[in-house]
């Protein structure tokens, strides 16, 4: 039987490394690249043809729901599962609207992400228990998905183009919680920049843009 072949997604050498020492005792499984970063992701895909892409969430260059949409988007695209450390639902829902059909936690056993693999390469959607349970409660309560208090507070005050350290102060926060907050933001909308954000968040209908908006994000 063909082994199942998977491109590797981790900035994170070590955790990267020690990832396909694992997938690589299983015979059924074979390692065909690594990317380190999104963008790479996104060009391996196109060129190795994997089965699955296994996907962390927090990417450098295109953070992992972009990449997401990036690789769904080709031709004939492999299957992408997130393993992430983000345990977020809005993360989740992100990475299954942009065409995810797995995100497990990097707490899942090696034998839980081997299993998932498989499962996904054949188009079934694959969930970790605990974000499945607060997805199907999310849904039962009729809640949406929308970004946090906090993250909508950061988002308004970018999108009058206050500068980071400047809405720190405001909110009385560090400028690397703002950062924070921001990446948070660009991952659960699936963008790569604050003008995107701010274009995504007004067309969900979650902010209202001034009419110069735009020319100072």
């Amino acid at each position: 039987m063909a082994r199942l072949r998977v491109l590797l997604a981790e900035d994170h050498a070590v955790v990267r490394e020690g990832t396909r020492s694992i997938l690589q005792k299983d015979t059924s499984i074979s390692i065909v690249g690594e990317a380190a970063d999104g963008a790479e992701a996104v060009d391996l895909a196109r060129d190795l043809k994997p089965d699955v892409v296994l996907l962390d969430m927090a990417l450098p260059v295109l953070n992992g729901v972009e990449a997401t949409r990036r690789i769904r988007a080709g031709e004939d695209p492999p299957q992408v599962m997130i393993l992430s450390a983000y345990d977020d639902v809005d993360y989740v829902q992100a990475a299954l609207d942009a065409g995810a059909n797995g995100y497990l936690l990097k707490t899942a056993h090696a034998s839980d992400v081997i299993a998932a693999l498989h499962a996904v390469a054949q188009g079934e959607v694959v969930l970790h228990p605990t974000i499945a349970r607060t997805l199907l409660a999310r849904r039962s309560a009729g809640r949406p998905t929308l970004l946090s208090p906090r993250e909508m507070q950061v988002l308004r005050h970018a999108a009058r183009g206050v500068r980071n350290r400047d809405i720190a102060v405001s909110l009385g926060v560090s400028t690397r919680t703002v950062e924070g907050h921001l990446t948070a933001v660009f991952n659960k909308l699936g963008v790569s920049s604050r003008t995107e954000a701010i274009v995504q968040a007004a067309a969900r209908g979650l902010l209202d843009l001034p009419s110069n908006t735009l020319d100072s994000a």
